[in-house]
């Protein structure tokens, strides 16, 4: 177990996983933040994958708010794997919002795009039918569903296209597929929002305050929490190399191609757009356009790497 903070004036945000992007994001936010100490709850003590571990390990942080952000990620291996990606994005949650009921505290599940069939031809609405077209789809879904019925105090954040200066992400491996290549074909026909972890962490604390300060109902529910402005796979790996060019740093030429030219286990959202004007309006919470954060993340890299 992982503190950030100490002072016990602060409020106490539980976080599920120790070692993902969001999780990472929140700690280190948390410590310039100020209003919470925030604690990563993981294995060995919490273990998704066996949610009858969830109970005591929650109990026993005595949180004051929950933040559901540890998932099964991996989309692809998710088709030939769902039993498990089941128990850990649909069934765990439900549990983590089970212990959020009995000890009376909120809780705030992240979820994701792939709820949708990506068919619409706009940015897709909070009220926009779900229809999952692969295992981590339904497995996402799933825990959205065993959330809201496990725990009315709830908000459920859906995001996509995540990226940050941990773990791994698209933009991390365009610029290490970069040392080595001077071209990379990348996909242009998938749009979606790139969205920095950084920034959802900044929105999380937002959502936590909120909800802890207010017993209104429309600060509960679901909530879509993405970067800014859209982009092409292509036009996301155009614009790290552009920003990585002005910090001196790796760059290659992207050619674009079609989803057909690049097939993957797992289909993906031909359009992952999600429209976040419900979350400004009812929390106050809007994420900075993608290619400003974008921007801040290369020069970070480039600051540690040279």
């Amino acid at each position: 177990m992982t503190a950030v903070h100490t002072s016990t004036d602060r409020q106490r945000m539980v976080v599920t996983g120790r070692e993902g992007q969001v999780v990472r994001s929140l700690l280190e936010r948390g410590e310039t933040d100020g209003r919470f100490e925030i604690v990563a709850l993981g294995r060995p003590e919490l273990d998704l994958s066996m949610p009858e571990t969830v109970e005591a390990a929650l109990r026993q942080t005595k949180p004051n708010v929950i933040v559901s952000a540890a998932a099964y990620t991996a989309v692809d291996k998710a088709e030939s794997d769902e039993e498990a990606a089941t128990v850990i994005n649909g069934i765990a949650p439900g549990k983590i919002a089970e212990v959020a009921a009995a000890l009376g505290v909120p809780v705030i599940h992240l979820s994701t795009d792939y709820v949708f069939d990506g068919s619409k031809s706009s940015p897709y609405l909070e009220s926009d039918p779900v229809a999952p077209i692969g295992a981590y789809g339904r497995s996402k879904l799933a825990g959205e569903q065993a959330v809201a019925a496990a725990a009315t105090n709830h908000a459920i954040l859906r995001t996509a296209w995540v990226y940050s200066p941990f773990g791994k992400n698209f933009l991390k491996t365009m610029l290490t597929l970069a040392e080595t290549r001077d071209h990379l074909n990348v996909v242009d026909d998938q749009i979606g929002n790139p969205t920095s972890s950084l920034d959802i962490a900044d929105a999380v604390l937002t959502v936590a305050a909120n909800l802890l300060a207010s017993n209104d109902r429309a600060l509960r529910g679901t909530f879509h929490m993405t970067g800014a402005g859209e982009a092409s796979w292509a036009d996301f790996a155009v614009e790290i190399f552009a920003r990585s060019a002005q910090v001196n740093g790796v760059t290659a030429e992207i050619g674009r191609i079609l989803s057909s030219a690049y097939p993957t286990p797992a289909k993906r959202p031909a359009n992952s757009r999600l429209d976040c004007s419900l979350l400004e309006a009812r929390h106050g919470a809007k994420l900075p356009d993608w290619r400003q954060s974008t921007a801040n993340i290369v020069e970070r890299l480039a600051r540690v790497k040279y």
